[in-house]
């Protein structure tokens, strides 16, 4: 099992100021140009990751792990969603539960919904003023998409609210860890703020659920180092494929995206 690795050096990208900044920023813009599509900074996009983690959603609908729509009971065992009964006392498979935490401008999200996965998503910030933005960028886009929520919440300091409902199924993070862990903050152990998330993590996602991390600061084998070993609920399942280069005899990439499982 990979050893937890060395902390990164503290950068203004970890701190709630940067991102207010940012976000206030990416609102002024959005809010003054009504003639665009421009949503702002979308994350990791020279490398295709938002895709990427489509097409490895869409995979694990194919083979019957997480379902894209809402289906009456069809008298099947149903993966990746539970049932619950509707009005006449019929049992329904529910779509897939999307949390992504760190949401930004809901970008990944509202992609989700595009791609026609019609479950409950919710996208989480910090930062008042990104949650503004992805809400703004939801009203925009119109009625299909009111239902994809954002809410203002600090993972680290506040404990979930009603809305966790016994965990997602499935939880993103895109860039998020990777901002957590250039922040200088410390908990109430004395750790850096990072060594605390993957507990976190671990109560937002459902039993058998997943969790579905992209990073450009860690590389797969450093992020099992982070989320597995002893006391984690969480199993390495899977790693999303990027094209890969060779520099100095080893061969690498430069964005790593991995599916940790939470066990049943």
């Amino acid at each position: 099992m990979p050893a937890p690795p060395q902390h990164l050096a503290p950068s203004e990208l970890g701190t709630k100021a940067y991102w207010d900044s940012a976000y206030t920023q990416e609102l002024s813009n959005y809010a003054s140009n009504t003639t665009t599509d421009d949503e702002g900074t979308v994350w990791f996009s020279d490398a295709g990751a938002e895709e990427r983690m489509l097409a490895f959603l869409e995979r694990l609908a194919d083979e019957g792990e997480l379902r894209k729509e809402r289906s009456g009971d069809d008298g099947e065992a149903v993966s990746g969603g539970g049932k619950e009964a509707d009005g006449q006392g019929k049992l329904e498979a529910k779509a897939t539960r999307f949390l992504d935490l760190g949401t930004g401008n809901g970008h990944l999200l509202f992609a989700l919904r595009e791609e026609e996965w019609s479950g409950e998503m919710l996208g989480v910030d910090y930062s008042a003023q990104s949650v503004a933005l992805a809400s703004q960028i939801a009203t925009r886009k119109g009625d299909e998409y009111r239902d994809v929520r954002f809410q203002e919440w600090d993972l680290l300091s506040q404990g979930p609210g009603a809305w966790l409902d016994g965990g997602f199924d499935v939880v993103l993070d895109k860039g998020t860890f990777d901002a957590i862990c250039l922040s200088q903050e410390t908990d109430a152990q004395g750790r850096r703020i990072c060594e605390g998330y993957r507990d976190k993590v671990e109560g937002l996602v459902r039993k058998g659920g997943r969790f579905l991390i992209t990073s450009c600061n860690w590389t797969a084998e450093e992020l099992r180092g982070w989320f597995e070993g002893e006391g984690s609920e969480l199993v390495y399942e899977d790693a999303v494929k990027y094209p890969s280069f060779t520099f100095g005899g080893k061969t690498g990439t430069s964005v790593a995206t991995l599916c940790f499982k939470r066990k049943s």
